[in-house]
């Protein structure tokens, strides 16, 4: 994900400034640069409020919210690091910078998974987990999938991002698709039988699920998809991909969002009461 910062400054260090580089690449980073502009005023301010937010609802029975926060917490750093790209640092500095924004990359995906496992089993087993969740083992998760990912980074640093490590990348990357996938119509199934669980948090449950599968399909996954397709192949979708892999940050704001009671349910309710009623009318068919 992070190596097409990596393959600019390649080019640049080998190009020098030639008037072939910035006829063919000027368009698409002028469009990189400004939305990175644009993403960073906007995304970073929010998202450190959302932190804050979700601190005050962090309870022994409430601990979704940490995973949330985690998450946040690595779209801090990301914004940090495209802080850096829009700086223009020499080429060790902006190396650095794009391993820990890729190390934060890993970090969302893993914490998206969580989210989603924890969702699913507020619905799925509502009476086991009520009794099995706990800050602690929270906490624990969150420090394995902070540990985990920057020993998967330097193991893709070791391999020198050749062709091999893109490949192992994209097959990490797309080893979480079948798990939201999962966790998403095992909820749907589960919904009408939990019967311990309020209908405005099953809402909510169901929207958060939905919205981070999408945001795992429209952002992360098209890289993957493209690299298969493609191979390390530079060129405009490249740089496209990378736009939409840095809005990834602003979209995980909406999942603080569907944390809050309020005016969200009253959206939710109709939706919910169509996948209820559908839900039925398949049941009394069988």
């Amino acid at each position: 994900m992070g190596d097409d910062h990596i393959n600019d400054t390649s080019r640049y260090d080998h190009i020098n400034n030639t008037s072939q580089y910035y006829d063919y690449y000027r368009g698409p980073f002028f469009i990189r640069h400004v939305a990175t502009y644009i993403i960073i005023s906007i995304g970073l301010p929010l998202t450190l409020v959302a932190i804050y937010a979700l601190h005050s609802l962090v309870r022994k029975d409430n601990v979704a919210p940490i995973y949330v926060i985690n998450l946040l917490i690595s779209d801090i750093i990301q914004f940090c690091c495209m802080i850096v790209y829009v700086a223009k640092p020499g080429y060790h500095i902006y190396l650095i910078s794009d391993l820990i924004y890729f190390c934060s990359l890993m970090v969302s995906v893993g914490f998206m998974v969580c989210i989603a496992l924890e969702r699913y089993l507020v619905i799925a087993c509502p009476l086991w987990y009520r009794f099995r969740r706990s800050i602690k083992i929270s906490i624990v998760v969150c420090v394995l999938v902070w540990i985990f990912s920057p020993i998967y980074c330097f193991c893709f640093l070791f391999i020198n991002f050749s062709d091999i490590s893109l490949t192992i990348t994209t097959i990490f990357v797309l080893l979480p698709l079948p798990l939201l996938i999962f966790f998403l119509v095992g909820t749907l199934k589960a919904l009408s039988a939990s019967i311990s669980v309020p209908a405005d948090e099953k809402r909510r449950i169901v929207a958060m699920l939905v919205m981070v599968l999408l945001i795992y399909t429209l952002l992360f996954l098209p890289g993957p998809i493209l690299f298969l397709k493609e191979g390390n192949r530079f060129n405009f979708l490249r740089v496209l991909f990378n736009v939409f892999l840095r809005l990834s940050p602003l979209a995980d704001l909406v999942l603080y969002v569907f944390m809050r009671k309020g005016v969200i349910d009253k959206f939710l309710a109709p939706v919910c009461c169509c996948i209820m009623d559908s839900n039925d009318d398949s049941s009394l068919t069988v």
